[in-house]
């Protein structure tokens, strides 16, 4: 049987739509007591709900219809296995000792631990000139992503991947980069889209790319899977260098790089004088929910006025964070540490494995499949059909929730994104069911 022949396809726009009213229950419109505080005009601007709540929201109205299915989430990239026992040790002696006096320690440095500072730095970049002091220790890479478009500001003008993570683009919705929403190309009007897909090998051609100040670049990217290679990143930072751009550059999935593919921004020469680099262990080693991340600002990064970015980043953070919990930053070191670095990455290797399951199913369903190599998502394209239309398909004949690739961006309309983030025992099922429907 056809993988479209049992799914009927209603156009509908792809944009997402608020499900429910900002008023209490019991309350209209007419009688709610408003302040005199204008509505921050850039939130109004914002066309849809977060991608991934919204796509909670409508799991949640699936299992109301079907309550007794057996879900499988394979859709928001949240982490299924535990944590090494020996990070959580550590975590837990550290949260133990704070009980008592000789333990007790309260605030730290807002920038982290100098011990975690030094380990990141020679964990991640050793070899690559990145001093401790250019790292900034954080509760996460998509709370840097903020803190970022506060240091740059509402000014600049940015470029992001298509499809890009929906964070970029929200962030400076929020910010006041982005302008005007343009129903006619469901775009931003002063967004410079980079498509990234298969016809350009999920690269952008920088030669029709439009100068910009900002880059956001992710590599492996999610969505797509797509690991940049070096020359690609060596184009990327030449055309930075030239036109005087810096790049924010999001290695979040660097561990699952198997290729050989760099894993950091600054193994490309030229790149401390134009690049940002953020990350986290949220994906190396389960801190979904512990958060603890990272960002990088080289000393040699500068702006048009000569100050070095670097001084601005630090005041950001020092007076807009208390700095990232000690006890997730024992947890992190205790990652770094040869046995715990051993340990995390078994893990990691647990979720390549996933991955491999996945693009295997659906390949032999016959479909194009990208990623799932050097990243933990596989990127599924179904041609002539919408996005949401078959993440609703497969939910509804599955009970597996995916992500509809139109909620990255323009670009990702007629995909999905798989995530291998799950229990073994439910990517075999979920291959099974997805077998079992489409041939």
């Amino acid at each position: 049987m056809s993988i479209f022949s049992s799914c009927k396809f209603v156009p509908h726009a792809i944009l997402l739509q608020p499900k429910a009213s900002l008023k209490t229950p019991n309350q209209s419109l007419a009688t709610v007591h408003c302040t005199k505080v204008v509505r921050n005009v850039n939130l109004e601007k914002l066309r849809h709900n977060y991608l991934f709540p919204e796509i909670e929201a409508r799991a949640l109205e699936h299992m109301k219809k079907y309550p007794d299915a057996n879900i499988i989430r394979l859709g928001i990239g949240d982490t299924t296995e535990p944590i090494p026992d020996i990070i959580t040790s550590n975590m837990a002696e550290y949260a133990k000792a704070l009980s008592t006096r000789k333990g007790y320690k309260g605030y730290g440095a807002e920038q982290g631990h100098k011990a975690l500072r030094k380990a990141i730095a020679e964990s991640f970049y050793k070899d690559l000139g990145v001093k401790d002091a250019e790292v900034f220790v954080s509760d996460g890479s998509q709370c840097d992503i903020s803190r970022l478009q506060l240091l740059l500001g509402s000014s600049v003008s940015v470029a992001v991947q298509d499809p890009n993570f929906p964070a970029y683009m929200d962030s400076s919705v929020i910010i006041g980069q982005a302008g005007d929403f343009l129903d006619e190309t469901l775009k931003y009007k002063n967004i410079e889209y980079m498509t990234c897909g298969p016809h350009n090998n999920f690269f952008p051609d920088l030669s029709t790319t439009s100068r910009t100040d900002i880059i956001f670049f992710c590599s492996p990217n999610n969505p797509t899977g797509h690991a940049a290679s070096h020359e690609q990143l060596t184009q990327l930072v030449e055309f930075a260098r030239k036109n005087g751009s810096i790049i924010v550059y999001d290695s979040a999935y660097s561990v699952y790089i198997t290729d050989g593919s760099p894993k950091s921004i600054y193994e490309i020469p030229g790149s401390r004088e134009c690049a940002i680099e953020i990350s986290s262990f949220s994906k190396i080693a389960g801190f979904t929910g512990v958060r603890l991340g990272w960002t990088v600002v080289p000393d040699e990064l500068y702006y048009a006025n000569k100050v070095p970015v670097i001084h601005d980043f630090d005041r950001i953070v020092c007076t807009c964070f208390n700095g990232a919990s000690s006890i997730a930053q024992a947890g992190g070191l205790a990652c770094l540490s040869p046995e715990g670095f051993k340990a995390v990455m078994s893990v990691v290797d647990y979720y390549k494995e996933n991955a491999k399951i996945l693009v295997e199913t659906f390949t032999s369903l016959g479909l194009v499949v990208y990623g799932g190599v050097n990243a933990p998502y596989v990127w599924v394209h179904f041609p002539g059909s919408r996005s949401w239309d078959m993440f609703s398909h497969i939910l509804n004949k599955t009970h597996i929730i995916t992500v509809p690739g139109s909620g990255f961006g323009p670009g990702g309309e007629g995909y999905i994104r798989v995530t291998a983030f799950g229990q073994r025992e439910n990517i075999l099922e979920a291959s099974v069911r997805l077998k079992n429907v489409y041939l």
